[in-house]
């Protein structure tokens, strides 16, 4: 899955310790929203009219060697549009958009919870 352009600069401020808000427990979420505009890296938030953030799950998120895991849970009152297009950010509102994927996962209604897993592999390219 590819990064958007401010996501790609993020992780390189973070390898020289530059003052970032990391991706950890306290400041991950996970976005959904009801847009299919393609993808492209200069994007910086989801597009959708419909949008909302989540943050994690307890003891999210995670790392199994170069595997990286998301999860976040939105309850029966939140998020009721069709999930178009999702991505990981590093706040609540503003700030960094480390990815965004379009996908029709459905439509959630107000008679469902639904959970957002995202893995991202981190890969080194030859």
């Amino acid at each position: 899955m590819p990064l958007t352009n401010t996501g790609r600069d993020t992780i390189a401020a973070m390898l020289i310790g530059e003052a970032i808000t990391p991706f950890d427990a306290a400041n991950a979420h996970i976005g959904v929203g009801d847009s299919a505009i393609a993808f492209a890296v200069g994007q910086t938030d989801l597009l959708g009219a419909n949008t909302l953030r989540k943050a994690m799950e307890a003891t999210y998120p995670l790392r199994a060697g170069n595997l990286l895991s998301f999860r976040s849970l939105f309850s029966m009152a939140e998020a009721n549009f069709a999930w178009d297009e999702w991505g990981v950010f590093n706040q609540v509102a503003a700030n960094i958009m480390l990815n965004r994927m379009v996908e029709a996962l459905g439509s959630k209604t107000s008679a469902q919870a639904w959970q957002l897993t995202v893995e991202l592999t981190v890969e080194a390219v030859p």
